[in-house]
């Protein structure tokens, strides 16, 4: 990439540090700076058309460009642009959305709370499980277990339960109260000889004993994505889930589905609880509950985890917590439409429909000589290539800048390169996609 001085990119270099960037690379080289969105393509300032087979960042479920969505942010901007959910305020889209998610929702939910992203998402419901165990009388029932290689943000709280190395290093993180149990990748951490049968077995088992080591009066909750996103696309074992609820039903001990990228659609049904047979306590969405049009999430928890914190706000007298943002209007009544999309075009069936034809372009390329293993299901998947010496993420990085110089964006999470098209791509397009990913893989040479 040529930066020309005082080009957008050149300004971008001067003044704005990125996300998960070597800001000194970032300095040297410029960024990608994109200008449209249509469907499932976007433009850059060059005029260069890509298909973002990310779907931005795994989110855009209804493609870039939605007028319907433009129209409910632009009256609703109109009506009401900003109100806040404080001290007993409401508003009519926040009151609707909260309605239709309980509705929705593929296990008895009773409130929903609303936040601004996952992350923030995330590091409330570390919250309210600390708040709840205290309004039980069980001020020492605070961790939570995660799982290494599990995303679920980046405060303080979220970056702890987050078990990817870059989201520690040089951040102090975890913090104390977070364990992180064994990963679902069957790939990557089986032992020899062990089938997935017993590799499940195994993992569930060591739940148990960090449980007991731990001791089970100390453990709130366990937090899982049903299907693991940017740890690489794991899709876990069948069993895995079944055998992980038995082990805290047994401790009573709750549990958290993050659905922040597996909810409404990704993995063919509505949520990735319903795929994969998890019966959740506490459920976070973001990214496609918006669609990511306005930064949106929330929190659905059952009466189980609710009325004891309702017991605790009437003997305090409040629930201390909340953001400026917190059920937004316009961010309200955009989730509200980009749902009745969703529904109305039967985008979830159309990730069914599509998802045996996507898996098998994505299953094809494992025999590449540079291919180590393919993971997805749904409309998300990725392709784990062979790590090429002693530079790990070497390979992934080639082949995401393959990709992009022939028009795809893609996201390689080390060297695994994952695909998350959104939902409403069609045959021909998922074609087109895996051509240009095949034609990338091939051009590599190291």
């Amino acid at each position: 990439m040529t930066v020309q001085p005082n080009s957008i990119e050149a300004r971008d270099a001067a003044y704005q540090l990125h996300s998960y960037t070597n800001a000194r690379k970032m300095e040297a080289e410029g960024s990608l700076i994109i200008e449209q969105g249509d469907g499932v393509y976007v433009t850059d300032n060059t005029g260069k058309k890509y298909i973002e087979g990310m779907s931005g960042l795994w989110s855009v479920a209804v493609g870039f460009g939605e007028d319907r969505l433009v129209k409910a942010a632009t009256e609703q901007m109109a009506k009401l642009p900003y109100y806040h959910t404080f001290a007993q305020r409401g508003h009519t889209p926040a009151v609707e959305l909260s309605e239709k998610l309980i509705q929705m929702a593929p296990v008895p939910m009773s409130k929903v709370y609303f936040t601004n992203s996952g992350s923030e998402a995330n590091d409330t419901v570390v919250k309210l499980l600390w708040y709840r165990s205290n309004a039980l009388g069980k001020p020492e029932k605070k961790k939570i277990i995660s799982r290494i290689k599990g995303y679920h943000g980046i405060t303080v709280a979220s970056g702890s339960l987050t078990g990817l190395p870059y989201n520690h290093m040089s951040f102090d993180l975890p913090i104390p109260q977070v364990l992180h149990a064994g990963c679902p990748h069957y790939g990557g951490f089986a032992q020899d000889g062990e089938s997935e049968a017993d590799f499940v077995a195994r993992l569930a088992r060591e739940l148990d004993e960090m449980i007991q080591a731990e001791g089970p009066d100390t453990i709130a909750a366990f937090i899982g994505e049903p299907v693991m996103g940017a740890g690489g696309v794991i899709v876990p074992p069948e069993g895995y889930w079944k055998a992980i609820q038995d082990v805290l039903k047994k401790y009573d001990i709750l549990l958290v589905a993050d659905e922040v990228i597996c909810g409404f659609g990704r993995t063919g049904k509505m949520f990735g609880s319903e795929t994969m047979g998890i019966e959740p306590d506490i459920m976070v969405m973001s990214k496609q509950l918006s669609s990511s049009y306005i930064p949106f999430s929330a929190v659905m928890m059952n009466d189980r985890v609710y009325q004891p914190i309702a017991d605790e706000t009437n003997r305090i007298g409040t629930f201390g917590h909340g953001f400026t943002g917190s059920g937004h209007p316009v961010g309200a009544a955009v989730s509200l439409e980009n749902l009745k999309i969703i529904e109305e075009r039967d985008l979830v069936g159309n990730v069914a429909r599509l998802s045996p034809l996507f898996l098998e372009r994505l299953n094809a390329l494992a025999g590449h000589d540079l291919a180590k293993e393919a993971r997805g299901i749904g409309l998300i998947g990725a392709l784990e290539l062979k790590q090429q010496g002693d530079a790990a993420g070497t390979a992934g990085a080639a082949m995401s800048a393959a990709c992009l110089e022939r028009g795809l964006i893609v996201r390689n999470l080390g060297d695994t390169v994952a695909l998350c098209p959104p939902m409403i791509i069609n045959e021909d397009q998922v074609k087109e996609m895996f051509d240009i990913y095949a034609a990338a893989l091939d051009s590599l040479s190291f």
